[in-house]
């Protein structure tokens, strides 16, 4: 519609900052507003006026997760120590985003330090999501996956080191795109994704649509040797037809956790609609999946606690709740022999984690595609530490292996909505990938949205634009 000047950058700024007055108050996904918006949208209408050449996403406003630096507007990671914290540059995926004409509206809320599955922290408090305000919206690109969900902003960015992007997009009935580790640069991501955590951290798109994900990711994303920049932004359609033959593995036990039988139903449900569009599906589990929860703890875990623990030294009250109980999960206090024993047993994860991800890369040569739940449930309470599945009572983190196992393995994964559970709340699937897969990802997410119907209207739609 800009392209074809039915309507302007600046009011479809102006729209979305809007529905924010009139709907973030309830939701509390956006907790930033950037303060040259509406200059940037009219700058961006001036150059449509001069006939200037114009970017993919040009006057297009989008959100950004508040983990992620965004000059002159405030990035606080839901810190204290970083409340008042504004970056003098963009983080280099921001950077790219501005430059292809994308307007930052605004940051959205996360866990403090991205540290947990909900989007709660000592600055800004907590997000609620669209579809049930007494649930999460998770963690911890929560804030972006509310704001899009609920139509706040049309897309945006998250970061994901266990499900970060592809549970919020779950919970939310949003699409979601985790790419292949190094696919999109973390430069600019606080906390920073270094050592051995950038075996899985990755940033990666968030959107209403499959489309939509697949033109920012094209925007956002680093060209591979066997790719052209031009290559990135192909049409979605040529992707989808070229994935008849195609065998896919789905699966609804990892081994560690289990399921709902809504989970269950719609990841059949969207194994039925691939097999419909001539892909070859079969119910197997992939080879290394069950080590993937494991696996995930002895490689990141300490790494995540020894970071949070140099940031907040000295000033650790001031960390919140989550972060606090964190800070003090291992003693810090150990010898020679101790630091000799800790770093053989990364080295024997490493280790691990290399061979069982050789092992699922051969075996992924047959079979390209992986469909498997996101998580146990679809969005828990707010301030829950364990759900109930089956009867069973398990522990929050233990309910997402789904999502720990691909960052584990570097996988490129999207989430997409294929079903809800009785309450009405979403419920998302994930599809994942080879390394750099990514536009086959997005194509069988793409038809799974299709038949499926992806992203609804919160039901509850009209009490969330009241006054």
């Amino acid at each position: 519609m800009i392209r074809a000047r039915t309507i302007s950058p600046v009011e479809v700024v102006e729209a979305h900052l809007n529905r924010i007055e009139r709907i973030n108050p309830k939701l509390n996904a956006i907790v930033t507003l950037a303060p040259d918006a509406l200059d940037r949208a009219r700058a961006a209408e001036s150059a449509l006026t001069s006939g200037k050449e114009i970017g993919p996403l040009h006057g297009l406003p989008i959100t950004v997760k508040d983990t992620i630096e965004t000059g002159g507007v405030r990035t606080s990671s839901g810190s204290r120590l970083l409340a008042n914290n504004i970056p003098d540059r963009d983080a280099a995926v921001v950077a790219r985003l501005k430059a292809a004409g994308a307007i930052i509206v605004g940051k959205t809320n996360t866990p403090e330090m991205a540290a947990y599955y909900e989007s709660d922290n000592p600055v800004f408090n907590r997000t609620s999501n669209p579809y049930d305000l007494s649930k999460t919206s998770g963690g911890s690109s929560g804030g972006e996956a509310a704001a899009i969900a609920a139509c706040l902003s049309p897309a945006g960015i998250g970061s994901d080191l266990a499900g970060s992007i592809r549970l919020p997009a779950h919970f939310c009935g949003i699409a979601g795109l985790k790419p292949t580790m190094g696919r999109v640069s973390m430069d600019g991501h606080i906390p920073p994704a270094t050592g051995l955590l950038s075996l899985g951290a990755c940033i990666g798109p968030l959107a209403r649509s499959v489309a939509d994900l697949s033109l920012l990711f094209g925007v956002m994303a680093h060209a591979t040797q066997s790719e052209t920049d031009a290559s990135l932004d192909r049409d979605l359609d040529q992707d989808v037809a070229r994935l008849q033959g195609l065998r896919v593995a789905w699966y609804t036990d990892d081994g560690v956790a289990p399921v709902t039988s809504e989970t269950r139903d719609a990841v059949i449900a969207a194994a039925k609609a691939l097999s419909e569009r001539g892909l070859e599906v079969d119910e197997a589990k992939p080879p290394g999946v069950a080590d993937g929860f494991r696996l995930w703890i002895e490689l990141f875990s300490r790494s995540v606690t020894e970071q949070l623990r140099e940031f907040y030294r000295g000033k650790e009250d001031q960390a919140g709740p989550q972060v606090a109980a964190m800070l003090g999960k291992f003693d810090e206090r150990t010898d020679l022999n101790g630091k000799v024993s800790e770093s053989a047993k990364f080295a024997a994860a490493v280790g691990e984690r290399e061979q069982l991800r050789e092992e699922l890369l051969h075996w992924m040569k047959a079979t390209r595609l992986i469909l498997a739940p996101v998580g146990a449930t679809p969005a828990f309470a707010h301030g829950a530490r364990r759900v109930e599945v089956g009867g069973e009572s398990i522990s929050v983190w233990r309910a997402f292996s789904y999502s720990q196992t691909f960052n584990v393995f570097g996988l490129p994964s999207a989430t997409v909505r294929a079903g809800s559970s009785a309450e009405g709340l979403p419920i998302g699937v994930q599809i994942v990938g080879r390394p750099f897969a990514e536009r086959t990802v997005l194509a069988a997410a793409e038809i799974i949205e299709q038949a499926l119907g992806g992203w609804q209207r919160p039901p509850n739609f009209q009490e969330l634009v009241s006054r």
